[in-house]
């Protein structure tokens, strides 16, 4: 079985990575963990007034700390992963698109992403990264929801 995790290191992820602990993995079995930097230009920029900020420095930061949630991912699943293959990949984009995208590429048999459990209104203002890889996912999709405390 080939499983895609993704995460962003939010609390929800944290649940995705416990939910993973519980499964039954065979010799064989391969996951891998991607973290997908979102750099989109803020709306609030005039691009076509001469000013476009240098995100390079904003880039390095993130990609550092998408390895550092990749790190700490990969150190959580460490005492499932005797017989597993564990890889783990930075990507940037639209996390929406690049998780479809990854799950195409590696021919994935599942995907297993964290909800941020958002309510109606946030999840139309602001989307739902889960919503859009369920519906356009080529496999199946587990969404975790964090176990209210």
């Amino acid at each position: 079985m080939k499983i895609l995790l993704a995460t962003d290191g939010s609390v929800q992820s944290e649940a995705a990575i416990d939910i993973l602990k519980s499964f039954r993995f065979d010799k064989g079995d391969e996951i891998k963990i991607i973290s997908v930097v979102d750099m989109a230009v803020p709306l609030a920029i005039d691009i076509y007034g001469g000013y476009l900020p240098d995100t390079t420095e904003m880039e390095k930061t993130a990609r550092e700390h998408a390895a550092k949630i990749l790190s700490e991912t990969c150190e959580k699943l460490e005492g499932i992963c005797n017989d597993l293959t564990v890889t783990s990949e930075v990507l940037f984009g639209s996390p929406e698109s690049r998780i479809v995208e990854t799950a195409e590429d590696i021919g994935a048999d599942l995907i297993v992403v964290g909800s941020h459990g958002y309510s109606r209104w946030e999840r139309l203002l602001l989307g739902s990264v889960s919503q859009s890889v369920v519906h356009h996912a080529p496999c199946s999709v587990l969404v975790v929801r964090q176990r209210a405390e």
